[in-house]
């Protein structure tokens, strides 16, 4: 480190912070826990992780693409302290991908389940965000808007749509044609104008500012009260199969979405040499383990922050360090300032970010790709929205198989007739299931005609296949039909 990388890592460090700080708080609360457990979150994966990290740019925290499976988790387990048993699970099985050296295999999930992933976490996200933009101060169901229970605020839904307006005007050209207002990111100042409603609102117009519900930090006066305020796990929950089931859901999905992100920053800021996926893995691992003994959430890489903190100029680690001491510093000895976020200003953040994940121009491009790139895409947004992250995965996953082998299936032989002559192409190597198919294009042979086979391309067939090849062999000469360069041996 030299002046000149230090010069561009502090302001660095300060606005991936300003960017992080509402993220944190906002993914914290649309989890059902409380802010502080987001700002920790901030905190570990802004020191521990970035410390054992081979990236220099990547900023790791709490993620959004993971609320979704935290809610559902503590839901299915019945307490977080639970849950915490679980994340320290998920962190160990981490540590053992990267000492495996698994991080090579993300290569093998397909894209179309990856792009599907992030669009069904996108809708849940929106799902989930639309009660609290109309003024729900907990956790409610989307039903409930429409079926005559819900209270709505009018103050709540004035702030979260101009937050969502401020967002989307800091991504025009105007604003980001004038660097004053460029340089401050969109989602702090969404935020900063939902705290000036709620600051005059209570003086101004109190009746209004009561329908505004705002986030809750606790101030910490000593060590003993912050340690009180952390939650411990519950270390009998381990014996529980469901906690071993969430330990493994959150160490793939947060491990899948920390090399996604690593692969999308290569693109924006290559290094030399490359970080080392399973050194990532091992980091992130550590920094789950951490997390769930201190009652934190769950950690990955996360793209948006690590392309801020590219953007801006970042030179090394000290910027993301920087960041970290920062949230460290805010939720300490400023949670008096934080909590007159509000809760609308949060969701905005959060219903854009979803927007951004789940964009109309995805499924577009999914689409105009076909159907071997949409089937998949839409198996994992509807298996993800009804069964769960893990099985959705795995469903898309699955999709992809079958449609992948139906289509090689399809285009595996080929029978062509050219006057009296009939050319069987072999195209692939052949396997037991490929014999629905060569029966049914044998079976177009008709007699007295004459077979040639093109098998340049087959170098391994099956037993399966050659005992159908050979049967049809055996039986062509009674039939008036002569064999040319047959690929098995007939009597």
């Amino acid at each position: 480190m030299n002046l000149s990388t230090l010069r561009q890592d502090i302001p660095a460090g300060l606005v991936v912070f300003l960017v992080a700080l509402p993220l944190c708080l906002g993914i914290a609360q649309a989890s059902g826990l409380p802010p502080f457990a987001g700002l920790l979150t901030g905190v570990i994966g802004g020191l521990l992780v970035t410390a054992l990290s081979p990236s220099r740019f990547a900023v790791s925290g709490p993620a959004a693409g993971l609320v979704t499976i935290v809610v559902a988790s503590i839901a299915t387990l019945g307490s977080f302290s639970a849950f915490l048993t679980a994340l320290i699970l998920a962190g160990v099985l981490q540590c053992l991908f990267g000492l495996l050296r698994a991080g090579r295999f993300i290569a093998l999930v397909p894209s179309s389940v990856i792009k599907g992933m992030l669009a069904a976490i996108g809708i849940l996200l929106i799902m989930q965000q639309i009660p609290v933009a109309f003024g729900a101060a907990g956790d409610v169901e989307l039903l409930s808007l429409v079926n005559g229970e819900f209270q709505f605020s009018s103050s709540a839904m004035l702030v979260a749509g101009v937050g969502l307006v401020i967002l989307w005007l800091w991504t025009t050209p105007l604003i980001k044609s004038v660097k004053a207002l460029s340089w401050m990111p969109g989602p702090l100042v969404a935020v900063l104008v939902g705290c000036a409603a709620t600051v005059f609102g209570d003086r101004l117009f109190p009746a209004l500012a009561e329908g505004l519900p705002r986030i809750t930090l606790p101030a910490f006066d000593s060590m003993s009260a912050l340690i009180e305020e952390l939650e411990t796990p519950d270390w009998q929950a381990w014996q529980n199969p469901a906690v071993w089931m969430v330990a493994i859901t959150l160490a793939l999905v947060a491990s899948l979405e920390t090399l996604l992100s690593q692969e999308a920053l290569k693109k924006l800021r290559p290094q030399n040499p490359a970080p080392s996926p399973n050194k990532e893995m091992f980091a992130q691992g550590v920094g789950n383990l951490t997390a769930g003994f201190l009652g934190a959430m769950p950690i990955t890489a996360v793209i948006v922050r690590s392309s801020v903190n590219v953007s801006v100029g970042a030179q090394t680690k000290l910027s993301i360090l920087i960041h970290g001491v920062l949230l460290l510093i805010c939720g300490l000895w400023f949670s008096n300032l934080l909590n007159a976020i509000p809760l609308a200003s949060l969701a905005a953040v959060l219903l854009y970010t979803g927007y951004k994940l789940a964009t109309p121009r995805l499924f577009i491009e999914q689409i105009r790709m076909g159907p071997q790139q949409y089937v998949p895409f839409l198996a994992t947004i509807g298996g993800i929205i009804v069964f769960g992250m893990l099985a959705g995965i795995g469903i898309g996953i699955a999709t992809q198989i079958l449609y992948s082998i139906y289509k090689s299936h399809r285009n595996a032989l080929q029978l062509t007739r050219h006057d009296g002559h009939y050319v069987l192409r072999l195209k692939q190597n052949l396997t037991f299931m490929h014999n629905p198919k060569l029966q049914g294009l044998l079976a177009e042979i008709p007699e007295n005609s004459v077979v040639v086979v093109d098998n340049d391309n087959a170098e391994y067939m099956d037993p399966d296949v050659k005992a159908v090849l050979k049967d049809f062999g055996e039986n062509a000469r009674e039939r008036g039909i002569r064999l040319s360069q047959w690929p098995v041996a007939v009597k």
